[in-house]
């Protein structure tokens, strides 16, 4: 799952990135209204999290234009502002879920859940493909012919994730980075290739057919030995 963070609170945007990346959850992060609805107006996210008060632009605008644009992504309003009226303007804008400030983590958590499945984009609790099984729960990868099962790392887990939602497909090398460690990442260049080595010895750990492919230059699929 990927999601876009829309909150001025760069401390609470921090915190909120370190709980989502726990969950295998990819989100980008942007501090006010304007960037939000530019981020957002992409569409390639599963879900928003929007903060109301927001400098540049207001949450609630933001969301208006976005249901003006036919943008249907699930939005998840955060905010401090708790009276009736605002709730209602919120999910009157086109809102999925109204979560006021302070909030539970797993309260969160169980909301963007919520939002995504009515959104009709089912959250990642295990994908399946070939001998390979990738499970939410608990981060592991299992071979269902071995019974060999493996823990993963965060950015492990997450580009794993993407080879089996799109098996036999290459999978540009810019799009794995963005996809994993964001629009604004400063990862080293070398730091997929690092990550692809990783999954690749894990995947042999466990027994599996699958391999990870290299297309020179270009990218990287998840292939079945024949």
């Amino acid at each position: 799952m990927k999601v876009l963070l829309v909150e001025d609170e760069k401390s609470l945007s921090a915190a909120i990135c370190r709980l989502l990346e726990k969950q295998n959850i990819v989100a980008d992060a942007v501090y006010d209204g304007i960037d939000g609805l530019d981020w957002a107006l992409s569409g390639e996210y599963d879900a928003i999290i929007l903060d109301v008060m927001l400098p540049g632009r207001d949450g609630f605008s933001v969301l208006r234009e976005l249901r003006k644009e036919k943008v249907r992504t699930p939005v998840l309003m955060l905010t401090a502002r708790t009276a009736l009226e605002d709730r209602v303007t919120g999910l009157d804008s086109g809102a999925d879920y109204y979560l006021a400030k302070p909030f539970e983590s797993a309260e969160l958590i169980s909301c963007l859940h919520a939002i995504t499945r009515r959104g009709g984009s089912e959250p990642v609790m295990e994908l399946h493909w070939a001998d390979l099984r990738l499970e939410q729960k608990n981060g592991k990868l299992r071979c269902d012919r071995t019974g060999q099962d493996i823990k993963l790392g965060i950015k492990e887990y997450q580009l794993m994730e993407l080879f089996l939602r799109n098996p036999g497909q290459i999978l540009l090398k810019d799009t794995l980075q963005e996809r994993v460690w964001g629009l604004e990442s400063s990862a080293e260049g070398n730091g997929l290739e690092v990550y692809i080595s990783f999954l690749r010895k894990k995947l042999s750990f466990i027994g599996s057919g699958a391999k990870i492919r290299a297309t020179r230059g270009v990218g990287y699929s998840l292939e079945e030995e024949e």
